[in-house]
């Protein structure tokens, strides 16, 4: 199971710079329920059935346990019809099971229903009751309501623009290692929205996410060490970040890493190596990445596009 962030990024939620959006269910595997024992186990035994990987019968259990009441049933059942595990998928059903839970004052299931609000599936898109449901969990604390209130901030999307108050609720989840907050209070510090631009504090937040595997703080941290700002420039050390997220299929990092590869920097002088790179961050969606593959190809022997196509669908094979 996820968390609330990841949960938004399964469906599709977000992206940018301050790219964010929730699931909560990291928490779900080692919350227990504070409800009487046969909800308790129920709920327990549809855990164990979701770690197995036998969606049905944890739905099943889920269901029995939410119907008694219990919140956290009601908010994991809700993330099963939202992404079709076990159940046939239904915005509507996730929405009024994740209702549910908010309603007795869950806070992960009222961050999962501001998700809901804020990109209009199973009710109408409504950023302003997005922030609503967002505040209401960030004020109990969830470090998920936190983060994406903090974006409707950024945004300007169901309230005002504020990047300062943006700031203020990104650093709230950042010191709970919420690496989303910690990725966009970066982002902040980088551009100088809502703080003053420093690009030291940029590379410390970014360097706390992407130490958990955030991929855009993994490249937003290279990005750093190859512009030489608020680290030492070390091009060898920007390869690394920029692999780490390649490797996720971050498709910015890739036409990063190619570039390198492209110019020798940080890594050997490789051309079939940046076309492969470059080919993956095109197949991902970066125009950029398209273009430069397009250009360095007319360097390359036809043996050579042939091999770097081959490592690219290698790669594919191996990650998707």
């Amino acid at each position: 199971m996820r968390s609330v962030i990841q949960f938004s990024l399964a469906l599709g939620l977000v992206g940018g710079i301050f790219g964010y959006a929730p699931s909560v269910g990291a928490q779900a595997v080692s919350e227990r329920p504070r409800e009487d024992s046969a909800t308790e186990t129920e709920y327990l035994e549809g855990l164990e059935a979701y770690k197995k990987g036998d969606f049905k019968a944890a739905a099943q259990k889920f269901k029995q346990a939410a119907e008694q009441g219990s919140p956290l049933a009601q908010w994991v059942l809700g993330e099963m019809y939202a992404l079709g595990q076990g159940v046939p998928q239904s915005d509507t059903l996730a929405a009024g099971w994740f209702r549910k839970a908010a309603d007795q004052g869950d806070a992960n299931g009222q961050a999962l229903l501001g998700s809901l609000y804020d990109i209009g599936r199973g009710v109408p898109q409504d950023p302003t009751a997005a922030a609503i449901w967002y505040r209401k969990a960030a004020d109990q604390g969830n470090s998920d309501g936190q983060t994406l209130l903090g974006t409707l901030y950024a945004r300007g999307r169901g309230v005002p623009q504020d990047f300062a108050i943006a700031a203020a609720w990104y650093r709230k989840a950042a010191e709970q290692d919420n690496s989303e907050a910690q990725r966009n209070l970066g982002s902040l510090y980088y551009l100088g929205d809502g703080v003053p631009q420093d690009f030291v504090i940029a590379a410390a937040w970014y360097r706390k996410a992407a130490e958990q595997g955030n991929s855009g703080a993994e490249w937003m941290l290279g990005t750093l060490y190859e512009d030489a700002r608020g680290v030492r420039q070390d091009y060898a050390v920007a390869a690394n970040w920029y692999r780490r997220a390649a490797d996720k299929g971050e498709a910015v990092a890739q036409r990063s890493l190619g570039l390198l590869y492209m110019s020798g920097r940080g890594v050997p002088r490789d051309l079939v190596q940046a076309h492969k790179w470059l080919n993956l961050g095109a197949t991902g969606g970066d125009t950029k990445a398209a273009q430069t593959r397009d250009q360095i190809a007319g360097q390359m022997t036809a043996s050579q596009i042939a091999e770097a196509q081959k490592l690219a669908r290698e790669w594919r094979k191996k990650n998707e």
